[in-house]
């Protein structure tokens, strides 16, 4: 009896319809080790030191400025009205001549825009007050 090595003479060739999945799965096994160990290096951070959240307490002083800054931008000196930005930094530098010069204290309401307080912080600047602060509530713990 023969041993017949290749196909038979009769019979067609059979298509295999399955597919070889061994190496999609080695590519994809490399794949995840390559990204596991570059993705670490190419995520750099520049070491910084946030600043930590603090409670102070606020000292009142009767010589501080206190400018409110209402949600329609309107400015305010204690209760009194302001104007425009031109009065505030003539008032502004009024104050800055004192000594010891008071500390200028900014509540900005939270709905209003950035522009009615950056204004006040640039008559500030502009008058020469050495020390603005701003008023804020801290966050609701719960």
């Amino acid at each position: 009896m023969a041993m017949s090595v290749g196909p038979a003479a009769g019979d067609e060739d059979e298509v295999v319809s399955a597919i070889n999945t061994t190496p999609l799965v080695d590519v994809m096994l490399v794949l995840l080790i390559i990204f596991l160990i570059t993705v670490p290096v190419v995520t750099t951070s520049i070491p910084v030191e946030l600043p930590k959240e603090r409670n102070e307490i606020r000292e009142t002083k009767p010589e501080n400025i206190t400018i409110s800054v209402d949600a329609a931008g309107r400015i305010y000196w204690n209760e009194l009205r302001i104007e425009n930005t031109v009065a505030l930094i003539e008032r502004l530098k009024k104050i800055a001549v004192l000594t010891p010069q008071p500390e200028v204290q900014i509540r900005g309401d939270g709905t209003a825009s950035y522009e009615g307080v950056g204004r006040v912080v640039y008559a500030c600047q502009r008058a020469g007050i050495a020390k603005v602060g701003f008023i804020t509530e801290p966050p609701v713990r719960g």
